[in-house]
């Protein structure tokens, strides 16, 4: 491990990570596709992928630890629904983060980019559905319905991560009728549940390094608290809008700067 761990040592590294973590972090918790930011960055400041993907996961324990709170500070909450969910994506999540998928990068980041179109195109012509009509159906054959998909949801969270969270709330919304702010709180909650799942696994293989890490915890966590409380008190409204120029925004990066 030591060539990598070198490869940090200059102290401004360091700085650079807790920005970047809290504009992560908050992104994570409001919609999704942070880990697009800040896995590229582990990898330009010299971590191989694999150990910037398992560092990764560090951060992310921590960002949807302190969201899940910051959610369940302002009274939401899914469980056991959630618990359900995350039980489900934490098997998933072993079974992906242990594969190796050959594909080249390019063709990766551009699939991505067509399925992010995809979640946004949903987004804007899907038929609104106004507050006072969403009925939860998180019981039942929804509940079962919920626990395939994120059994398939998890091996993807395990592998990589990067631009689950879109379809996580969109899937909640439309399959579960949950509002945005609880389908939001459900994501976090599940997320946070599936990586200790992937980062075991990271950690078995020793691609974790812990005080890179830790650093960049540091500033997701700190995100991650004010976008889970800055969501709530906002509504739906402002998880739409910042789903869709999130999600337009990933888009344009995988596409043409992947």
């Amino acid at each position: 491990m030591k060539a990598y761990i070198c490869a940090m040592e200059e102290w401004y590294h360091y700085l650079i990570l807790i920005p970047v973590g809290f504009a992560v972090g908050f992104i994570n918790t409001v919609a999704g596709g942070g880990s697009l930011i800040s896995l590229p960055l582990l990898i330009f400041l010299g971590l191989p992928p694999s150990v910037a993907n398992g560092t990764n996961r560090v951060a992310i324990v921590i960002q949807t630890a302190l969201g899940t709170a910051g959610f369940v500070s302002k009274g939401v909450s899914t469980a056991p629904f959630n618990i359900y969910l995350g039980i489900s994506a934490f098997l998933g999540a072993i079974l992906g983060a242990q594969i190796a998928v050959d594909i080249s990068g390019e063709t990766f980041n551009r699939i991505l980019a067509i399925i992010m179109i995809a979640v946004v195109l949903i987004i804007i012509f899907k038929p609104k559905m106004k507050l006072q009509d969403l009925q939860e159906k998180i019981s039942g054959k929804h509940l079962w319905i919920g626990i395939v998909a994120f059994f398939f949801f998890g091996i993807y969270g395990g592998f990589i991560n990067a631009g689950l969270g879109f379809i996580i709330i969109l899937f909640l919304h439309y399959v579960n009728g949950m509002s945005l702010v609880r389908a939001n709180a459900t994501k976090v909650a599940v997320v946070l549940i599936y990586t200790f799942a992937a980062l075991a696994v990271f950690i078995l293989n020793d691609k974790v390094i812990w005080g890179v890490g830790l650093v960049l915890a540091i500033g997701n966590g700190s995100g991650a608290w004010l976008a889970s409380r800055i969501s709530v008190k906002k509504g739906d409204g402002f998880i739409k809008t910042f789903l869709i120029i999130m999600v337009v925004a990933m888009s344009v990066k995988l596409w043409f700067f992947g």
